[in-house]
């Protein structure tokens, strides 16, 4: 029997307290971290809020500011509307924080534990709606860049990262699964959270007002909520914690990517490997975003009437007509989300089988191959395939970020997987920008020159593909990490001393923790707290998608 000392009576925020007690079941930890990524996930939701802030002084139609105005003058006016453009760069926003922040304040997780990292990012993510609701109220739109923006984005780093060393050390028997159980969430909060916010800007609409702002407030009133309860339900588990009947593989016999070892962050991101993995993950999701930006605009003008039964291009369309395909398309963009959420658990899980390199090689060859296929498909006219081309792609884009955090562990150890992440996540921010800028001045450049709209994003198709086959080199050159890079025994003994020195009082046994505790009616509730809104956002996207196929 193998005991480790637990601290007594620390801080209620500290690492320590978060330690599991010998009847805590780990099953109850994957719900805890989705129950913060479904309430951040609704950064990719946020669009629909987008028209209904582009007339929030007109109310029933946009206020065009007077062109004299210069950017800043637009910036502070009172008296028009917003432009698109201008609230689309909270998405920018969104994403480069999240990988600064998470970068940054990586290190400071792994010391300071999930639950402190879980608590910060509710405050910041649901105090960033707040100030937009503000921001809304006073239409000022830089209080929504600074609420939801930047202190959300700050939100959503810390949100992100909070769950995915712990899970891996909870699930050291299914890396991959765990950490995409997780992962998951964060692509499945939109489908949640933009009906909910639709019909919550229904509920407070008036003749003065969208009700944009009182829907801010009541949604961060509800993952306020949610947040604080998933941070509250983190535990990690004692050093040297592993479950009841496993055995770690074989050094000798294992892969050889996968090491038993660690790497300290400050070495981690030094490494060859480190950068290679960066280039895998940026090009990866650079194609992905790309398509997923292109998508509904892609499928509209490329099928045009023949979404609703009329065989007429785009530019002939009725004003009702291209009202009816965008419903179609609408659909379209709800299958591709259900593909993203179920490719991060899919792609995950199956990377525990096949290696997370292997798995990467798949995601850049059978990528590369429909990338380039969707131009053919287009022109072939079959609506079948190009939605199934396009549903492949996404899943393995959603897939790509569940799959890393796992494939960091294989190589860095668990030890700091947290940070590493953290440090990794900056690829991320590095895509959000390349690859709708890459996509949309391709396709404006093309129609310009007289290219039909049909035909506009062929170009655009074989440089994404371009980029998979770079993405593919990139991750063959993936090798082990040399062990001149690990960390020794006596850093590991110092590390762990320093833990140690709060853990005096409590005694726990290492091996009574690795016993699967029952107490299913806990687990039951857990997972029906956070399956229950999911399986609503499934079936309110389900309802859409049926328009596709009617």
């Amino acid at each position: 029997m193998t005991e480790l000392a637990i601290p007594f009576s620390p801080g209620f925020l500290s690492r320590e307290r978060t330690i599991a007690r010998p009847d805590f079941n780990r099953w109850l930890v994957p719900p805890a971290a989705l129950a913060i990524h479904l309430c951040i996930g609704m950064a990719y939701g946020f669009s629909v809020f987008w028209l209904p802030l582009s007339r929030a002084v007109g109310i029933t139609e946009t206020v065009a500011c007077s062109k004299d105005l210069s950017f800043f003058q637009e910036v502070f006016a009172t008296h028009c509307d917003w432009k698109i453009s201008m609230l689309g760069w909270m998405y920018t926003l969104f994403f480069v924080f999240l990988g600064s922040s998470a970068a940054i304040w990586g290190g400071w997780l792994e010391r300071a534990g999930p639950r402190k990292a879980g608590i910060v990012s509710a405050l910041c993510w649901c105090g960033g709606l707040l100030i937009s609701a503000l921001g809304v109220y006073l239409h000022q739109i830089w209080l929504m860049w600074l609420g939801s923006g930047v202190i959300g984005g700050i939100g959503l780093g810390l949100g992100y990262i909070s769950p995915v060393s712990t899970l891996i050390k909870w699930f050291p028997d299914r890396r991959g699964m765990a950490t995409g159980m997780a992962i998951m969430g964060f692509g499945g909060g939109a489908m949640i959270g933009a009906p909910l916010a639709d019909s919550l800007m229904r509920f407070f609409a008036t003749p003065q007002s969208v009700g944009v702002w009182q829907t801010f407030v009541t949604l961060a009133a509800i993952y306020f909520v949610f947040m604080m309860a998933g941070a509250m339900g983190y535990r990690v588990p004692i050093e040297g914690w592993k479950p009841a009947g496993w055995t770690p593989p074989n050094p000798a016999t294992q892969n050889s990517m996968i090491t038993t070892k660690h790497v300290h962050l400050d070495k981690a991101w030094r490494t060859r490997q480190f950068w290679l993995v960066w280039a895998v993950l940026c090009l990866n999701v650079t194609a992905g975003i790309g398509i997923l930006g292109m998508a509904s605009p892609l499928l509209q003008e490329v099928f045009a009437g023949k979404l609703i039964g009329i065989d007429v291009a785009f530019n002939e369309l009725t004003a009702a007509q291209k009202g009816q395909i965008a419903a179609v398309a609408a659909g379209f963009t709800g299958l591709l989300s259900l593909f993203n959420i179920g490719g991060r658990f899919f792609w995950a899980s199956l990377s525990d089988k096949l290696g997370r390199k292997a798995t990467y090689y798949t995601f850049f060859a059978l990528g590369l191959i429909l990338y380039a296929s969707v131009p053919w498909t287009a022109r072939s006219g079959s609506l079948a395939l190009f939605v199934a081309s396009f549903c492949i792609i996404l899943s393995m884009y959603g897939g790509g970020f569940a799959t890393v955090p796992a494939y960091l562990a294989d190589m860095f150890g668990t030890k700091m997987v947290g940070a590493i992440h953290g440090r990794l996540l900056t690829a991320w921010s590095t895509a959000g920008v390349l690859g709708p800028v890459l996509v949309n001045y391709i396709r404006e450049y093309q129609l310009e020159h007289g290219v039909a709209r049909a035909d506009a994003y062929s170009i655009t198709m074989y440089i994404l593909a371009g980029l998979l086959a770079v993405g593919f080199v990139c991750n063959w050159l993936v090798t082990s990490v040399a062990e001149e890079h690990h960390m020794s025994d006596e850093e590991l003994a110092e590390e762990k001393k320093a833990a140690d020195d709060t853990h005096q009082h409590f005694v726990a046994d290492v091996e009574a923790l690795a016993v699967e505790a029952s107490h299913s009616w806990k687990v039951t509730m857990a997972w029906s707290a956070v399956w229950i809104p999911l399986a609503w956002g499934i079936w309110i996207t389900l309802q859409k998608t049926l328009l596709l196929f009617r």
